[in-house]
């Protein structure tokens, strides 16, 4: 029996059950009784680049599909740089074929992001043979309705926003929790709902610091004396939509805030006089044990990307619609972000209990 060899890295930043995804691409593997040889590539692309890899065995995959982080370690490698030389000048994306062929790799798979993505399907163009597995908190990535570490980020974010309600409400204050999420809402808007806050601010809904202020003096007015608002890290005010890029930049820059919730914060204070607090539970919310729900998705994956492998399909993604997992092809995903549609039901059901986004 031919025995298949099989690279494996992670890419980008870490979330939970990136470890129960490559165990279930491994188990399937080795139960369906192919003989395999997995290497693992060190710090991602980084190690697909320079030839830093191990072999890895059973022993590797035993006892890490409660594991957070990854055992293989992982780094940013843009996109935006990935034909250009290094300061050697080395042609990353050769040196990655190279290595590939190297070690006869039959396929490489690889966990990532929208970023991790757009370099897997180049080197899908490039004709290696590639399988993908979505991973990250922000639940972004095009073609799959969820990407595993979201719901473990969620659990965490609204445990952050269950913990200062009690301390809002002993001292009547107006709390801003900041959750992770650049570009997109889809984590802000699950823990702030599932936290019961009572502002949500989303990247792709720009807000009027005005409409937060009413919201916070309505429910003051109703016996309500603090005010819970979850705000995501890309949140936007509608002047600064109505920027160019280049324009916001300059603004950003010249920003002495650290982040958009502390300028709101600001705001509210000087318009209401009310004592703001700012919370950033930052990185706990892509670290710890996956939890349950991600530990199952995850393993689901990796054991549809090994069918995969073990029937010689490449060039996709495994995803996840309309609650079936699905292999989506690699030039869909690469390059395309799954934005929360400001339209969406969700958003309408919120704003039916009461729930404000500024807008």
């Amino acid at each position: 029996m031919k025995v298949k060899r099989i690279g494996m890295l992670t890419s980008g930043g870490d979330c939970q059950a990136l470890n129960a995804a490559m165990r279930g691409v491994v188990k399937t593997l080795a139960h369906s009784g192919q003989k395999v040889e997995i290497y693992g590539f060190i710090d991602g692309y980084k190690g697909l680049i320079y030839g830093d890899f191990r072999m890895l065995t059973g022993s590797d995959f035993s006892g890490i599909l409660t594991k957070g982080g990854t055992i293989l370690g992982s780094s940013r490698t843009p996109f935006k740089t990935i034909t250009e030389p290094d300061e050697n000048g080395l042609d990353k994306v050769d040196a990655m074929k190279q290595n590939y062929y190297k070690l006869r790799l039959d396929c490489l798979v690889v966990l990532g992001g929208n970023g991790s993505h757009k370099t897997a399907n180049l080197l899908s163009e490039e004709g290696l043979n590639i399988v993908t597995l979505p991973k990250t908190i922000d639940n972004d990535l095009w073609g799959t309705d969820m990407t595993f570490g979201f719901q473990s980020a969620v659990d965490i974010a609204t445990a952050a926003i269950d913990c200062i309600h009690t301390t809002a409400a002993s001292h009547g204050r107006v709390f801003i929790v900041e959750v992770m999420g650049h570009k997109v809402g889809w984590l802000t808007l699950n823990a702030g709902m599932a936290g019961g806050a009572d502002i949500i601010l989303l990247p792709e809904i720009p807000y009027d610091i005005d409409k937060v202020v009413d919201k916070i003096e309505e429910r003051e007015k109703a016996g309500s004396k603090f005010t819970i608002i979850a705000v995501a890290e890309g949140a936007i005010s509608k002047e600064k939509a109505a920027m160019s890029k280049k324009d916001r930049k300059k603004a950003d820059e010249k920003s002495k805030y650290p982040s958009v919730s502390y300028e709101i914060a600001d705001q509210i204070l000087e318009k209401t006089g009310r004592e703001v607090r700012v919370t950033v539970p930052g990185h706990t919310q892509r670290g710890g044990s996956p939890c349950p729900y991600d530990r199952v998705f995850a393993t689901r994956l990796g054991a549809e990307a090994g069918e995969l492998i073990l029937k010689n399909e490449y060039g996709f993604m495994v995803g996840y619609r309309n609650r079936e997992i699905v292999k989506v092809p690699l030039d869909e995903v690469a390059g395309k972000l799954k934005y929360l549609d400001p339209d969406a039901t969700i958003i309408k059901e919120a704003k039916l209990t009461g729930i404000c986004f500024g807008d």
